[in-house]
């Protein structure tokens, strides 16, 4: 087959729909909270497993300016899997499976997790 389309390799110049964009979010998300579990728990069995390790994890999340910024990465990456994950299953439920139904999920989507964002940072921080 010799097809004479032309083909954009540039992926900058592609302009996805917001839909689009909180899908491929919602899969990047996955694999930081995947990669990152592997922090969350050595955390917890090093809290568990002695006084003196849960101290240790303790003022390292106090103190520490990168375990702060890494349990906020995750707390953050959860809320938007969360909160796409639920917009995923409100669409297998065939709720608002139209072009503009999708976009306003995709919004809301959006405003939602920010929200918990927002919110995970001030209980982090």
């Amino acid at each position: 087959m010799n097809s004479k389309r032309p083909v954009n390799l540039d992926l900058t110049t592609i302009h996805f729909p917001l839909p689009a964009l909180t899908s491929i979010t919602h899969r990047i998300t996955g694999v930081i909270l995947f990669v990152g579990l592997i922090f969350a728990f050595w955390a917890l069995s090093a809290s568990l497993s002695s006084p003196a390790g849960f101290d240790a994890v303790s003022s390292a999340l106090a103190n520490n300016f990168l375990a702060k910024l890494i349990a906020w990465g995750l707390l953050s990456a959860f809320a938007f899997h969360f909160v796409a994950g639920i917009k995923h299953l409100v669409m297998d439920a065939d709720i608002g499976v139209t072009l503009e139904g999708g976009e306003k999920k995709a919004q809301i989507t959006i405003v939602v997790s920010a929200v918990l964002i927002i919110l995970a940072g001030v209980w982090v921080w």
